[in-house]
């Protein structure tokens, strides 16, 4: 599989929802297999909160692939001997692509705080400029899971004309108060930690001991991307065996599992980045700028498909199938899949062998 990592940069002014103007911008993507002659065999991935443009194949110096390796690859469901596949960072991430801790031009000072609230809308217009400057007008498919899959719905009713295959995973038409109210406890921890700074710290402070405030945020994330039985089966109620039961820190396998991992994402994920991005997902909502939910969902001409979980209880299952059923009514061509899972939110992420071949299918 050829792997193919650049970053595009953008001097035309990107005209955010907001009313802000983000000028200049740079995009980090990869790419994936080989572009055709009529550039008619083109896959859009779309990332989620903690992702990257690196969604398959192995870097040099990485002992781990990309984050949805097992989907995407020769002969594998999305064949990178068939189909160009791209991936980008979104505007507002810390992988490469324009974000808070960018320089904010004419000076190398980052915006931090300046930086402009960015939607999945401002997003996935930023990759159409992407796409523009590859040549690339028209997609065999999007695809993405969470908030990739928002990403994917809204390309879906802003470009009704640019995708044959619209495959939204795990995602929603509009972010609930129960997501919002576990990214406020992100929210709060980053805010209040004072390592923190009120986002005015060095470039590089938490690559060796991460922030604090961001790993107990991603605690609280965690555990909505998960799900009971999950963590009964993966932990039980195992004790950690060299930590006391009376002592008063002492640990379950559980909360040693949650205290390793998001003390790994603090040092690699960078505070401000989440705290747009967290917003960008909070802030998604199918029908702004558009009479009602109908009259968005209305404008699809992309054949639909919409793969919920069944415990995801992050995004609902009933949330995806609403958009089905109001496709439905409309004969708008639509399939709905609900995945019989006890992984939870993350299944997407995790369990490809109870959705690859409908994908396979899908992009056949």
């Amino acid at each position: 599989m050829k792997i193919v990592t650049k970053t595009a940069r953008f001097s035309s002014p990107l005209y955010l929802e907001s009313g802000r103007i983000l000028e200049p911008y740079e995009i980090a993507y990869e790419t994936y297999g080989e572009l055709n002659e009529d550039k008619s065999n083109v896959v859009l991935v779309c990332h989620a909160l903690s992702g990257s443009h690196h969604a398959a194949g192995l870097y040099e110096s990485d002992r781990k692939a990309g984050w949805w390796d097992g989907l995407i690859g020769d002969d594998k469901a999305i064949d990178t001997k068939k189909y160009f596949v791209v991936c980008t960072n979104v505007i507002g991430s810390c992988f490469g692509s324009t974000g808070p801790m960018s320089g904010m031009y004419p000076s190398e000072e980052p915006y931090r705080l300046k930086f402009p609230v960015v939607t999945i809308k401002d997003m996935i217009r930023a990759q159409m400029q992407l796409l523009s400057s590859l040549g690339i007008y028209h997609l065999r498919a999007i695809i993405g899971g969470s908030m990739g899959g928002m990403q994917a719905l809204q390309f879906a009713v802003d470009y009704p004309n640019l995708a044959d295959n619209i495959i939204s995973l795990a995602a929603t038409y509009a972010t609930r108060p129960w997501t919002i109210a576990f990214n406020k406890v992100a929210v709060e921890a980053i805010r209040k930690d004072p390592r923190f700074k009120n986002g005015n710290y060095d470039k590089n402070a938490f690559k060796k001991e991460g922030l604090d405030g961001l790993a107990i945020g991603r605690i609280a994330g965690h555990i909505s991307y998960l799900s009971p039985a999950s963590m009964d089966e993966k932990f039980g109620r195992n004790y950690v065996s060299n930590d006391g039961l009376f002592e008063l820190f002492g640990r379950y396998e559980v909360e040693r599992y949650l205290e390793y991992n998001t003390a790994n994402f603090a040092r690699m994920f960078d505070p401000l980045s989440y705290l747009y991005i967290v917003k960008a997902i909070n802030t998604f909502n199918l029908s702004r700028g558009y009479d009602s939910l109908y009259d968005a969902i209305s404008r699809i001409k992309s054949r639909m498909h919409l793969i919920s979980f069944s415990t995801d209880y992050l995004f609902f299952p009933e949330e995806m199938e609403h958009i089905y059923k109001m496709m439905e009514r409309n004969g708008q061509s639509c399939s709905y899949l609900e995945v019989k899972s006890e992984y939870g939110h993350d299944a997407f992420l995790v369990e490809l062998e109870k959705f690859d071949e409908s994908i396979r299918e899908i992009l056949k």
